[in-house]
Protein backbone atom coordinates (compact mmCIF):
# COMPACT_ATOMS: atom_id res chain seq x y z
CA UNK A 1 0.00 0.00 0.00
CA UNK A 2 1.39 3.31 -0.80
CA UNK A 3 2.13 5.61 2.03
CA UNK A 4 0.64 9.46 1.02
CA UNK A 5 3.62 11.67 1.11
CA UNK A 6 1.26 14.90 2.24
CA UNK A 7 0.44 13.33 5.43
CA UNK A 8 2.84 14.47 8.34
CA UNK A 9 5.62 12.10 8.93
CA UNK A 10 4.34 12.01 12.80
CA UNK A 11 0.77 12.25 14.19
CA UNK A 12 -0.06 12.28 18.08
CA UNK A 13 -3.69 11.13 19.18
CA UNK A 14 -5.05 10.86 22.84
CA UNK A 15 -5.55 7.34 23.33
CA UNK A 16 -8.14 6.74 26.35
CA UNK A 17 -8.03 3.20 26.42
CA UNK A 18 -6.09 1.56 29.22
CA UNK A 19 -2.55 0.77 28.79
CA UNK A 20 -0.89 -1.52 31.23
CA UNK A 21 2.43 -2.76 31.31
CA UNK A 22 4.18 -5.85 32.75
CA UNK A 23 7.08 -7.04 32.67
CA UNK A 24 7.67 -10.81 34.05
CA UNK A 25 4.53 -10.63 36.27
CA UNK A 26 5.35 -7.03 37.85
CA UNK A 27 2.77 -3.91 37.03
CA UNK A 28 5.15 -1.18 35.60
CA UNK A 29 2.63 1.24 34.84
CA UNK A 30 -1.27 1.64 34.07
CA UNK A 31 -2.87 4.43 32.79
CA UNK A 32 -6.16 5.99 30.11
CA UNK A 33 -3.75 9.17 29.83
CA UNK A 34 -1.62 7.79 27.02
CA UNK A 35 -0.74 9.74 23.84
CA UNK A 36 -0.81 7.29 20.41
CA UNK A 37 2.35 8.59 18.11
CA UNK A 38 2.08 7.47 15.40
CA UNK A 39 5.04 7.39 12.86
CA UNK A 40 5.09 6.40 8.92
CA UNK A 41 6.82 3.14 8.79
CA UNK A 42 6.40 2.60 12.67
CA UNK A 43 4.27 0.75 14.47
CA UNK A 44 2.00 3.27 16.61
CA UNK A 45 3.63 3.37 20.20
CA UNK A 46 1.70 5.10 23.05
CA UNK A 47 3.22 6.96 25.43
CA UNK A 48 2.75 7.07 29.34
CA UNK A 49 2.43 9.83 31.64
CA UNK A 50 5.68 9.26 33.67
CA UNK A 51 3.30 9.69 37.15
CA UNK A 52 1.31 6.67 36.06
CA UNK A 53 4.83 4.69 35.83
CA UNK A 54 6.26 3.04 38.68
CA UNK A 55 9.78 4.60 37.90
CA UNK A 56 11.59 3.16 41.32
CA UNK A 57 11.28 0.10 39.52
CA UNK A 58 13.59 1.42 36.60
CA UNK A 59 17.22 1.96 36.04
CA UNK A 60 18.43 4.64 33.90
CA UNK A 61 20.61 2.84 31.36
CA UNK A 62 24.16 4.59 29.56
CA UNK A 63 21.71 4.42 26.23
CA UNK A 64 21.39 6.84 24.19
CA UNK A 65 19.86 7.06 20.43
CA UNK A 66 18.86 10.55 18.21
CA UNK A 67 15.49 10.76 16.26
CA UNK A 68 16.08 13.53 13.47
CA UNK A 69 11.97 13.89 13.91
CA UNK A 70 11.94 13.29 17.51
CA UNK A 71 14.74 14.35 19.26
CA UNK A 72 17.25 12.35 21.65
CA UNK A 73 15.79 9.54 23.82
CA UNK A 74 17.10 8.39 27.10
CA UNK A 75 16.38 5.16 27.92
CA UNK A 76 15.12 2.27 30.99
CA UNK A 77 15.75 -0.92 32.37
CA UNK A 78 14.05 -3.05 34.34
CA UNK A 79 15.90 -5.94 35.96
CA UNK A 80 17.58 -8.02 33.36
CA UNK A 81 15.67 -6.43 30.51
CA UNK A 82 17.73 -3.75 29.15
CA UNK A 83 16.54 -0.59 27.47
CA UNK A 84 13.04 -1.37 27.08
CA UNK A 85 11.37 1.83 27.91
CA UNK A 86 12.72 5.19 26.50
CA UNK A 87 11.90 8.90 26.69
CA UNK A 88 12.35 12.24 25.48
CA UNK A 89 13.16 14.60 27.63
CA UNK A 90 13.69 17.45 25.47
CA UNK A 91 11.73 16.79 22.29
CA UNK A 92 12.11 18.60 19.13
CA UNK A 93 10.08 21.76 18.31
CA UNK A 94 6.36 19.79 17.37
CA UNK A 95 6.69 16.60 19.28
CA UNK A 96 6.31 18.75 22.96
CA UNK A 97 3.17 16.70 23.95
CA UNK A 98 5.33 13.42 24.27
CA UNK A 99 8.17 15.25 26.58
CA UNK A 100 8.94 13.13 29.67
CA UNK A 101 6.78 10.99 28.60
CA UNK A 102 7.87 6.91 28.71
CA UNK A 103 6.98 4.70 25.59
CA UNK A 104 7.57 0.37 26.22
CA UNK A 105 9.05 -1.86 23.56
CA UNK A 106 6.14 -4.01 22.37
CA UNK A 107 6.04 -7.18 23.97
CA UNK A 108 6.54 -5.93 27.33
CA UNK A 109 3.29 -4.79 27.86
CA UNK A 110 -0.26 -6.22 27.64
Amino acid sequence: MATDSTEPRITLHPHSRRVRVTIDGTLIADTTRAIELRERGYPPRQYLPRDDVRMELLTPSETRTHCPFKGDASYYSFGAHQDVVWSYQQPLEGMEAIDGRLAFYKGVSE
